[in-house]
């Protein structure tokens, strides 16, 4: 071999940008927020070197996975593809209210807070003029996904239409542009939208709340039922999160601490989730793959997940997880016009890439259990690169199954 032969065989590859060609409802232009690759159509990775390759027969119109520390995007397809979110949204929902009540606090349910639901909604079975506290509808938000319980804390936040304008309110500080609510709960309506990077942008936001955390984290819980006082029964229900509780055919992913799932007709499945392996904690979405199958969405995000674990550390990031506009450094001023210069922009949607070897500023803490609850796996608050104790209250200890979850 000569000089020059060995020289060129020793040289490492620079890696290369995956994008297969575009799907024929691939969106031709997408938002750049996070980074102008996440606008662009179709898969964005770099592969090469020693990064892996991402998994086969990925099938979902859009996904993304993301490491929750630093806020570097590893890979995605469609990050800003505008789809309908489903239950997903009770993310943001959650994100806009829980700051507002004590778990403690008592609401007390009237047939008129449900007149706007949908039909078919999931329910977690809410009595007509029964007394229930603020954890136990949030408990009926996260495991059952009962759309009830949506409607019953909307009714406390004082209606839909207030609830809804500060959802959107709470995804424009975010810079979730992608995300427009038009009601609560995620049921199908018209121009109702998301995407899996808004998706994680909630997720992200919500886990840096203690009790968001924990319901999130909930694998099965006591609901009440009929009757006052100390006759009062209750009933068991289930997270719908397969990953955290577990299907036939499919184990709890290792790890895993949350954090929703949702399925419309028009919506298909759609999932985020969260999970830490190793202090490395990461987030993928993803949204309707094109298998009839209740559990591909699971499947895809496992992978996903898995890929995420062994890639991380090594990939080339394509965008990042821009911080809420309340955590921004103070914009430069405006020029002469009244315009924002380039460096702005930049600053704004995230272009430049992290700096100071950082992505966003924003925090995240995330509580990793078990299946089925009864450990803890690990906790840490994660602030850039610096970690810092958190004390975390112990999860409720698995309910006696009683009977069976509604539909999520």
């Amino acid at each position: 071999m000569s000089v020059r032969a060995l020289a060129l065989a020793i040289i490492p590859l620079a890696p290369t940008l995956l994008t297969p060609a575009a799907a024929a409802d691939d969106p031709p232009r997408m938002s750049t927020v996070g980074g102008e690759l996440l606008g662009r159509p179709g898969t964005q990775v770099h592969s090469g070197g020693r990064v892996p390759e991402l998994p086969e027969d990925l099938t979902a119109k859009s996904w993304i996975v993301a490491d929750a520390e630093s806020g570097e995007v590893l890979a995605a397809r469609n990050a800003h593809k505008p789809l309908p979110p489903a239950s997903t949204l009770k993310m943001l929902f959650a994100d806009t209210v829980i700051p507002k009540f004590d778990r403690e606090d008592l609401y007390r349910a009237r047939p008129e807070h449900f007149a706007e639901m949908g039909p078919g909604s999931s329910a977690v079975g809410i009595a007509d003029y029964q007394t229930y506290t603020v954890e136990d509808l949030w408990r009926g938000v996260f495991l059952a996904s009962g759309n009830d319980a949506v409607y019953a804390l909307t009714a406390m936040n004082g209606g839909k239409e207030d609830t809804v304008a500060e959802m959107n309110e709470r995804a424009e500080e975010l810079r979730a542009g992608d995300t427009h609510v038009v009601n609560p709960d995620g049921y199908d309506a018209r121009g109702q939208t998301s995407s899996a990077y808004d998706l994680t942008l909630f997720a992200r936001s919500g886990m840096q709340n203690p009790d968001f955390r924990e319901y999130a984290a909930t694998p099965h819980a006591e609901f009440p039922g009929a009757g006052e006082g100390e006759d009062r029964e209750s009933y068991a229900i289930q997270n719908t999160n397969r990953l955290l509780v577990g299907a036939p055919g499919l184990e709890p992913y290792e790890g895993i601490a949350g954090v929703k799932n949702g399925y419309t007709s028009t919506a298909g499945h759609t999932f985020t989730g969260v999970a830490e392996r190793a202090g490395r904690v990461l987030l993928v979405t993803v949204m309707h793959p094109d298998e009839d199958d209740s559990l591909a969405v699971y499947r895809e995000a496992a992978d996903l997940l898995d890929w995420g674990f062994e890639a991380a550390g090594t990939v080339e990031p394509v965008g990042e997880l821009v911080p809420p506009l309340d955590e921004l450094p103070e914009v430069a001023e405006t020029t002469e016009d009244g315009g924002k210069n380039a460096d702005d922009e930049a600053a704004l949607n995230g272009a430049a890439g992290p700096s100071d070897g950082g992505g966003s500023a924003s925090g995240v803490v995330v509580l990793g259990v078990t299946a089925s609850g009864a450990a803890l796996l690990a906790a840490g608050a994660y602030v850039f690169h610096r970690r810092h104790p958190l004390p975390i209250r112990p999860l409720p200890r698995p309910a006696r199954r009683r009977g069976s979850a509604p539909p999520g």
